[in-house]
């Protein structure tokens, strides 16, 4: 039976001494981040080496005799601690191999370092779903070595079998995540064996080809002007003072409040799609490429300049025409807000655990055609209704777009999904490809 894994996010509680060891943990797991990759940078640009994870690893003893404080932390904290750089120097490596932009791995700051995993043991979840807080809900003692026993809100069971437990810092909130590993029925059938067509958009969340139409909360440009707001008192206050930490937690937990809403919406959304369909059919986007900046637009207009002996000397001034975008701006912020990669990455995991298939078709053209004889209608994107001078077709345009996809997908079947890793974005001719390291 095939398996896979899950992620399951609780909140915890901390008293403040706790909160005060878990701050300190965090500090001292990036300190060892930051100082395995000086190591690694420094070995290749002075003596032509690679250093590896196991290489770093056998320096940890030595670590803890040079350093004590390390030796109150889980040595598997401190091993995961070396894996993560590991990880994020293969995938630096293997972005070069593609051509992609590289970007080499980058010192960790205190804003930049939020967590830390007890990948095998060093947790224990004690008491689970058994005493209940003043308000009612269920609590549970998370016991961690090293640093004691946290009270757990435990709002659902875990299912499955627990491989690592990540501790987690969002704000002035912590989290614990973790990964489950789950059987996954290879038999298992959905229930309804309907067949829709879903077409995401900003007017309108997503248009079936049903007609249906799921409207687009907005969350963050709902609270856009109160995000402004919390910057303009942030920067306000003075560098280091007390209330400009306010403020900044402040600014914190209005985007964790936004994240929060989006996620809540998603997963309410894409349950409702995936229990009502078997299969959903969605367009390949190309996010990055519909949220990229637009290009500058250059006018070379001839100038005459007088010399310094009276002479005159021809060159030309570089004059930059309006390009869009301010506008382009605002829509990048709204198909952004409108996360329609993670909405349709939800839709593919719920569909699996159910039975049902999430599956994509070739976007071209689909919201310009006909659903009705299939002759190409052009219109710009503001024209939102469809009108057919042929067949006399007349519906909304999300819902024509919704009908080609579904139509297309009964035609042409789905595209193979695209290989984890294939570039997206090259490096351009005339910028510089980093090499390596990054740096030489």
């Amino acid at each position: 039976m095939p398996e896979r894994l899950k992620a399951y996010v609780y909140r915890l509680y901390p008293t403040r001494k706790q909160e005060s060891t878990l701050l300190w943990t965090l500090r001292r797991c990036k300190e060892l981040y930051n100082a395995s990759l000086e190591e690694r940078t420094a070995a290749y640009k002075m003596a032509g080496i690679s250093v590896s994870y196991g290489m770093q690893a056998d320096q940890l003893p030595q670590v803890k005799e040079v350093r004590p404080e390390y030796q109150e932390i889980y040595s598997q904290v401190q091993q995961d601690v070396l894996r993560r750089l590991d990880k994020a120097m293969k995938a630096f490596f293997r972005r070069v191999a593609e051509g992609q932009i590289p970007g080499y791995p980058r010192y960790k700051s205190a804003t930049r370092y939020h967590s830390f995993t007890y990948p095998q043991s060093g947790y224990q979840i004690l008491g689970a779903l058994t005493s209940h807080d003043k308000k009612g809900k269920k609590t549970c003692r998370l016991k961690l070595s090293k640093i004691g026993h946290l009270k757990m809100l435990m709002h659902r069971p875990i299912k499955g079998s627990i491989k690592a437990c990540t501790i987690k810092r969002d704000g002035d909130q912590w989290y614990a995540v973790f990964s489950v590993e789950q059987a996954v029925s290879a038999t298992l059938v959905h229930l309804s064996n309907k067949t829709v067509g879903v077409d995401v958009g900003i007017t309108s969340y997503a248009t079936l080809s049903t007609g249906e139409q799921i409207a687009n909360p907005r969350i963050y440009r709902s609270t856009e002007q109160q995000i402004k707001e919390a910057y303009r008192r942030l920067s306000r206050r003075k560098r280091g003072s007390h209330r400009r930490s306010r403020a900044k937690r402040a600014l914190t937990r209005l985007y964790r409040k936004v994240r929060h809403r989006r996620q809540d919406f998603l997963h309410q959304t894409s349950h409702r799609l995936v229990n009502q369909y078997g299969i959903l059919v969605f367009e390949a986007l190309q996010i990055p490429n519909m949220t990229a900046r637009p290009k500058p637009k250059k006018e070379e207009a001839p100038t005459t300049t007088e010399g310094s002996e009276g002479g005159a000397t021809a060159g030309a001034a570089t004059h930059y025409l309006p390009n869009g975008a301010a506008a382009k701006s605002g829509l990048n912020k709204s198909i952004l807000d409108a996360a329609w990669g993670r909405f349709i990455t939800l839709c593919a995991c719920k569909a699996e655990e159910a039975g049902g298939m999430v599956v994509k078709v070739a976007p071209q053209q689909t919201s310009q055609k006909c659903s009705g004889c299939g002759v190409l209608v052009p219109k710009d994107l503001s024209v939102r209704w469809h009108s057919c001078p042929t067949c006399g077709t007349e519906l909304d345009r999300d819902e024509n777009a919704a009908r080609n996809i579904l139509r297309r997908y009964e035609l042409q079947g789905a595209i193979p999904d695209r290989k984890k890793g294939n570039p997206t974005r090259k490096v351009g001719r005339g910028g510089k490809r980093p090499t390596a390291t990054g740096v030489l």
